[in-house]
């Protein structure tokens, strides 16, 4: 099983960068400090400025588990009834100003949405992502213990699923490092409604292999979001797709064509100005991402 995990977070290693945000405290509209790295994965000024206009209630909590204190960024939704929560789980890069970002627009689609930076107390003085530098933050995310990451997501989502707000439904979803802990989520959870798997592969043995006994566990249905350019993940999906079919799971995938690893981001941004080529790329990345909100927006209505 230590193998299985070990491969899952390796395979998610992308480019190592850090996010320095201020994460203190709970208040109605984000105000992070300035960033520490200039590394667009972490730190986008678009998606900042975007989210300071928001109408919509935000805070920081501070979510109990055990000893640990999970800090988690929560939007609420403008609506008049009560509303399934969505647990967003956040890429190898920590709590970016793109994760807070995403989880304000999951509230504007009517959800209340929670991002715990899975960070917390990890880096100096117990501070999360925004107290480590840019290479110490996917050091830090690699050497997660995988119980603590499930005992901080149980934490947040018995929070999340109690709020006022809620309906008590509960639906995660993750990208990139956070899409493959989505899916070992799924094994580890049976109360979450859905699981919505950006660009993550699904737990599995040193070699590759599905991980069938951690897959039989499953009991909500997993929704995939791939990109057509990705081929070290695209490459795991038939054996998953296999062995989900075997075992009786939902597992729908969609590969979105022309797009990127991580076109949920980067087709967020705004239009380049660069040159034909990045605009080219963001153009695929953009449609990918507009799709799949599309697709997302559907299956989170049914779930």
């Amino acid at each position: 099983m230590k193998a299985t995990i070990s491969l899952l977070m390796l395979v998610c290693l992308c480019s190592l960068t850090a996010c320095a945000q201020d994460m203190s405290g709970n208040h109605n509209h984000s105000n992070a400090a300035g960033a520490a790295s200039p590394d667009t994965n972490v730190n986008q000024e678009w998606a900042k400025a975007r989210l300071a206009k928001s109408p919509r209630h935000q805070e920081w909590v501070k979510v109990k588990n055990g000893t640990r204190e999970v800090n988690s960024f929560v939007v609420y939704p403008e609506n008049k009834n009560k509303a399934t929560a969505v647990v967003v789980i956040h890429e190898i890069f920590g709590m970016s100003d793109w994760v807070q970002s995403l989880t304000d627009q999951l509230a504007e689609a009517g959800y209340v949405a929670i991002a715990p930076d899975l960070l917390s107390g990890m880096g100096p003085n117990g501070g999360g992502t925004s107290s480590l530098d840019r290479q110490a933050v996917g050091q830090k995310i690699r050497d997660l213990p995988p119980d603590q990451i499930t005992a901080d997501l149980n934490a947040v989502a018995d929070y999340i699923a109690k709020v006022p707000a809620s309906n008590g439904k509960v639906v995660v979803a993750g990208y990139c490092w956070g899409g493959g802990q989505t899916f070992r989520y799924a094994t580890n959870n049976p109360n979450i409604k859905a699981a919505f798997v950006f660009y993550g592969p699904a737990p599995a043995a040193a070699d590759g292999t599905p991980d069938k006994e951690a897959l039989a566990k499953i009991k909500a249905p997993v929704y995939g979001f791939y990109a057509g350019n990705d081929a070290r993940i695209n490459a795991t999906l038939p054996k998953t797709a296999e062995a989900m079919t075997e075992l009786k799971k939902t597992f729908e995938p969609v590969t979105y064509e022309n797009s990127g690893h991580g076109f949920m981001r980067a087709g967020d941004a705004p239009e380049p100005v660069a040159d034909e080529k990045a605009l080219e790329t963001w153009k695929g990345n953009k449609k990918a991402r507009d799709d799949a909100w599309a697709r997302w927006k559907k299956l989170l209505a049914a779930a």
